[in-house]
């Protein structure tokens, strides 16, 4: 078998693909590239084994990612939790890794990084990062899964938003946008790192439209949570979440898990991705488990077997990050302008 290049932002197979392979999510979705395309100028191209004309059999999406801070790479995908080759029942990855251990030495590449979900082969690659991983499975009954949340961490606040009035308000508006972003702002300044543009979050609803949610909790006029979740067939992915700390005593995010659940229950889905959380990160991996999730470990990998292991951009982040509190919020959101296209 040969590999054959495509553009998946064009060519119509990809999405006939994406709409039918077991392991495709809305990261691998064209809309997605689109998004990653209009606010960070990676371009996407796809690897595949099927000639021209022929319906797709497989492929794999990856992004070329340029930076004199980072280094230039291939990555599969930059800032998805996860991204699966999409591959024929029974085929093996060694064709798509013999054409990527070429592109690296013909561009100089610094590596190629994949990060699937489910477990694989991928000759010459090594593992690099692990991250703790969450699912819910949505198929038991509703009343079942709200027993099977923690009782004093997610029930009793879900009770007490309820008794304070907090409200859940979803839509897709600039008004959404801009509250999303002004609680972004004050999170990501929260935990020392920059935010995400608000660009990103433009690109998202305009590319994803009605695939994309925002979930905002009020109090009577002012949103103190915010949570944004992805859709592509009977799966959601939780991406983002951001807060408020002055009203963390009302319980607005798990109130907003608790209406994903129920409206995802509802609309036929049938799986809750709640995405990677760092090993380090012991207080968010143990939220997640209290939402009744099913803990496992999601891996990522890289091409060469010898390239580092250690970012340059994790040594500038611990460098920069006592600093960050301190900035306006406009210097903020510019400094995450700047960096973030070197992060993907």
């Amino acid at each position: 078998m040969g590999i054959y290049v495509i553009n998946p932002l064009s060519d119509e197979r990809w999405e006939q693909l994406t709409a039918q392979h077991p392991h495709a999510t809305a990261f691998h979705s064209r809309v997605w590239l689109q998004a990653l395309k209009r606010t960070y100028g990676y371009d996407p191209f796809a690897l595949t084994t099927t000639p021209p004309s022929k319906p797709l059999r497989d492929g794999v999406v990856l992004c070329s990612v340029s930076s004199w801070i980072t280094g230039n790479r291939l990555v599969s995908l930059p800032f998805t939790d996860h991204c699966d080759p999409l591959l024929a029942p029974q085929e093996a990855f060694k064709e798509f890794s013999d054409w990527i251990q070429t592109e690296y030495r013909r561009r100089n590449l610094r590596y190629v990084e994949i990060r699937p979900r489910f477990q694989g082969e991928y000759p010459g690659f090594q593992a690099c990062r692990s991250y703790c991983f969450h699912t819910l499975d949505l198929r038991l009954d509703l009343s079942l899964l709200f027993k099977n949340v923690h009782n004093a961490s997610i029930r009793r606040k879900v009770r007490r938003a309820e008794r304070e009035g907090v409200y859940c308000d979803v839509g897709r508006s600039a008004a959404h946008i801009d509250a999303l972003y002004d609680l972004m702002l004050k999170t990501r300044r929260r935990h020392g790192v920059f935010p995400q543009p608000h660009s990103w979050f433009h690109n998202l609803v305009e590319s994803m439209g009605d695939k994309i949610q925002i979930r905002l909790a009020r109090k009577e006029d002012r949103t103190i949570a915010a949570i944004v979740t992805l859709r592509h067939r009977a799966s959601v992915i939780y991406k983002y979440g951001c807060s408020d700390e002055r009203f963390h005593n009302l319980g607005a995010m798990p109130f907003l898990f608790w209406q994903l659940l129920e409206d995802s229950k509802l609309s036929g889905v049938t799986e809750i991705d709640f995405g990677r959380s760092d090993k380090e990160n012991i207080g968010l991996a143990n939220f997640k488990d209290k939402l009744g999730t099913t803990r496992t470990s999601l891996t990522y990998y890289r091409y060469p077997e010898t390239a580092s292991l250690r970012d340059g951009k994790a040594l500038g982040a611990r460098i920069i990050r006592p600093f960050l509190p301190l900035l306006p919020d406009v210097a903020l959101s510019a400094g995450g302008r700047l960096l973030y296209k070197h992060m993907g």
